[in-house]
């Protein structure tokens, strides 16, 4: 059978790829490839293969089909653990691309499935129960790698406990003019400023409904009864949680209309809706960040959420992403919006004007834009600590910036995150990230005592 997946898979590589999926953002994908239809019998071409390419996908290749002939000799479980580890043997090729392009292969590929898929259970010190879904572990993938929802089952089928896609704006945009990514890599960060390139809301609202049909449909045809009293695992998109990051177009003069336009066309697909209003690349986007402005456009989206039907789940929880450059009377307005307005979460925090040593030191910070990784960890953290200790602990935070090992996460979640999100250490390091953060967030969580994440959440400042 895998022998089998192995020359499907290879047939699809080299003869069924003539339109290869648009991807932004960070790790991997490839641009789209035309040709005409007017012409028959003509095989599509591989898209622009360097040296460098066909040695990636020779290598590639190589791992597929040796692991169709290893998967004939161990168990299941034995065998997605030897995927997940295959994957860094990839790696270093990305590393030869422009890092665009990169990110477009590595969104085509999980579009496409050739990504491994976990099939083993997450440890069940990590369930947890947030905004009334269950979560089969707190580590999420950040909008920005799945910008246009083309991916999500690929993503979620990795072992991610949620996936956000976006930013998401209500028409399509190119974002800024290439180059717009930056490898900095010797100090584990990007810098970006693509500028919310996006295929607009319609696409992706025909993407996620096919989607939510899909899953809709496999749980019809499922025969395995569940309890009443029982949250399942997984959400409208399949076996994770599904969020969804709603942006404004660079020339709107109104940015609530855009949100709102958001909300009404894609918040059925989600289990939990973002306001994104931090990042640096649109300008003034920022300023929605005020107290005012901000109060203004919570009760907008808020409003507009809660006018449509909802069935018994209820409507989508609604979180709103902020930046790591806040003045601490930022945050005492930005809590005191969130608790006064009952928002449902914050996501602390989205990248960096600013350049944290070590990255200041590398030519390429000279680049603008904004910047994520490993040095952005301790400035989002100090965000992430205050507006716990600001908001008293009543609003669940997502933990993100620069997270890039499980005890990165424990350490968020210590300081007052009930879920986390990484980005650009998946980026670097690719699919094994994913169970190894697992294993080790575990560890540290049985090291110092806890029996679960909910009793770790913000124990530094209890």
């Amino acid at each position: 059978m895998a022998a089998r997946a192995s020359r499907n898979f290879i047939k699809e590589l080299l003869y069924k790829n003539a339109k290869i999926g648009a991807i932004g953002g960070g790790v991997g994908g490839v641009g789209a490839v035309r040709h005409s239809s007017s012409i028959p019998n003509i095989r599509p071409k591989i898209p622009q293969l360097s040296k460098k390419g066909r040695i990636f996908t020779a290598a590639f290749l190589g791992i597929v089909i040796s692991g169709g002939a290893y998967a004939s000799t161990v168990d299941e479980a034995t065998f997605c653990g030897w995927l997940f580890s295959a994957t860094k043997l990839v790696n270093p090729f990305f590393a030869y691309l422009d890092a665009e392009t990169a990110h477009r292969l590595a969104v085509a590929a999980a579009a496409r499935g050739w990504v491994p898929r976990e099939k083993r259970p997450d440890p069940s010190i990590l369930g947890m129960e947030v905004w009334g879904r269950r979560f089969s572990n707190p580590i999420g993938l950040s909008a920005g790698f799945d910008k246009n929802a083309e991916a999500v089952e690929g993503l979620l089928g990795m072992g991610f406990g949620f996936v956000e896609i976006g930013s998401v704006t209500p028409a399509p945009q190119d974002g800024n003019p290439k180059p717009r990514i930056f490898r900095l890599r010797e100090e584990g960060a990007i810098i970006n400023r693509c500028g919310f390139n996006s295929e607009g809301i319609v696409a992706v609202a025909k993407r996620l409904g096919a989607q939510h049909g899909k899953r809709k449909l496999a749980e019809t045809s499922s025969t395995a009864p569940v309890s009443n009293d029982e949250i399942p695992h997984g959400g409208k998109a399949g076996p994770g949680i599904l969020g969804v990051n709603l942006g404004k177009n660079k020339t709107s003069e109104d940015a609530a209309a855009d949100y709102v336009q958001g909300v009404h066309t894609l918040s059925q697909y989600a289990d939990y809706l973002v306001i994104n209003i931090s990042s640096p690349n649109t300008p003034g986007l920022r300023k929605l960040q005020g107290r005012k402005q901000l109060k203004d456009l919570v009760k907008k989206v808020q409003a507009a959420r809660d006018e449509m039907q909802w069935g018994e789940e209820g409507p989508p929880p609604l979180l709103v992403k902020i930046a790591p450059d806040l003045s601490k009377l930022d945050l005492e307005d930005i809590a005191a919006v969130a608790l006064t307005l009952r928002l449902d979460g914050l996501i602390i925090t989205n990248t960096t004007i600013a350049r944290p040593d070590p990255a200041s030191k590398n030519p390429v910070s000279e680049e603008t834009g904004g910047l994520s990784g490993k040095p952005l960890f301790s400035l989002s953290t100090n965000v992430l600590k205050d507006m716990y200790l600001l908001t008293r602990g009543k609003i669940p935070l997502i933990g993100c910036g620069g997270i890039s090992n499980g005890e990165d996460a424990y350490k968020k979640i210590r300081a007052g995150a009930s879920l986390v999100q990484l980005y650009t250490a998946f980026a670097y390091e690719g699919p094994a990230l994913i169970p190894q953060m697992k294993v080790e967030l575990a560890e540290c969580l049985e090291r110092d005592g806890f029996k679960s994440i909910a009793e770790a959440i913000g124990a530094d400042y209890r």
